[in-house]
């Protein structure tokens, strides 16, 4: 593969120990597995090289997204799950113990959020939450904006603006959080990949120091600035949202990118 501006090939890699993996574009776009992506965590396994499932997806809860997963073909468990969803309840949880927050989001988001300790309130929350909804509506944007113009706390879950499917690109959860960024002039604090509060609990999870894990998926905006901003090597994948010709452009580019996760060598 020739890759211009100094990007290595396939070929000229790193053996690591470790690996962060994204989820939507990288091992599935909707419902559509991605060619390579199960051959790929099936010689992660041989090799008994450790992974975690890195997403900033805050609609599913740790076992809805493995089972998802496990349906389409991979052999995986459930424990190498990290959400955004998951990462915002450990934060909350850490920094305001037992606050009552309003949720815009899944009913999975909210059971994950609950099941840390957190109260879900309906009025006069401490921290508005905000993760993908896919019944988003007027009404619930309006009491978020009201909320948060009275001073509750913004949270959003993570901050991707699209996200592929089968079909095509639909609207992210970032897309969403613009309107009431417009409507509130507050931005959220952003719980998700790019931001280093998930990166840090997914790298602990593995036990590896950072020069020894790769960070792999196919947004620049959120998996590869992740790595960047996070002192952690990246391979970009041009199977989702980013695509070659827009991170060739970059001024900070990824260690390595690729075509299709075949291409990539574990050992």
């Amino acid at each position: 593969m020739k890759v211009r501006q100094s990007l290595p090939s396939k070929g000229i890699s790193r053996m690591y120990k470790g690996y962060l993996i994204d989820l939507d574009g990288t091992m599935y776009n909707g419902t559509a597995v991605i060619d390579g992506a199960v051959d790929f965590i099936d010689r992660l396994n041989k090799e008994s090289i450790p992974y975690v499932f890195l997403t900033n997806n805050a609609t599913k809860t740790q076992v809805e997204a493995a089972q998802k997963l496990l349906d389409m073909g991979f052999n995986i468990h459930p424990e190498t799950l990290y959400t955004s969803a998951m990462a915002t309840a450990a934060y909350l949880s850490e920094t305001a113990p037992g606050a009552s927050i309003y949720v815009i989001g899944s009913d999975s988001l909210k059971e994950t959020l609950e099941a840390s300790g957190l109260t879900i309130t309906e009025d006069d929350a401490d921290y508005v939450v905000m993760g993908l909804d896919p019944d988003i509506n007027y009404g619930k944007l309006s009491k978020a904006a009201l909320m948060i113009n009275s001073g509750s706390t913004f949270i959003a879950t993570n901050p991707d603006r699209k996200f592929p499917t089968e079909k095509g690109f639909v609207p992210g959860n970032g897309s969403l959080v613009s309107v009431l960024v417009s409507a509130t002039d507050v931005e959220p604090v952003i719980i998700g990949k790019p931001e280093g509060i998930i990166l840090e609990a997914a790298v602990a999870a593995l036990d590896l120091p950072k020069d020894e894990v790769l960070m792999v998926g196919d947004n620049y905006d959120t998996d590869i600035l992740t790595g960047i901003n996070g002192g952690v090597d990246t391979l970009h994948v041009n199977t989702g949202v980013t695509s070659r010709e827009e991170v060739e452009g970059k001024t900070h580019r990824p260690t390595y990118m690729i075509d299709n996760l075949k291409e990539w060598s574990v050992r």
